[in-house]
């Protein structure tokens, strides 16, 4: 039952995207173009490109952290789905 809203939705944007043609994509794509090339528009994309990489090494560090060997116990630790112990026998 939840198929069908979904196959009706795609084959309306079908028909309609069809109707509009090319015309309207070209007129999409210009607009588009002009956003990307706003001079504002980059420096925000710069920023927010800047923003995510510090937020991904701050996660790094983060997940390091966690993976580190425990100072307290001097051992490595496990691999996923494997207790500290075992050797895979």
């Amino acid at each position: 039952m939840k198929l069908l809203p979904f196959a009706l939705g795609v084959g309306v944007g079908y028909v309609l995207g069809a109707r509009a043609g090319r015309e309207r994509y070209e007129q999409l794509s210009r607009a588009y173009r002009r956003v990307a090339d706003n001079p504002q528009v980059q420096a925000a994309a710069g920023v927010a490109q800047a923003k995510a990489g510090e937020a991904v090494q701050a996660a790094v560090s983060v997940a390091k952290e966690k993976v580190a060997p425990s100072p307290s116990t001097g051992h490595e630790p496990a691999a996923p789905g494997r207790s500290a112990g075992s050797n895979g026998r």
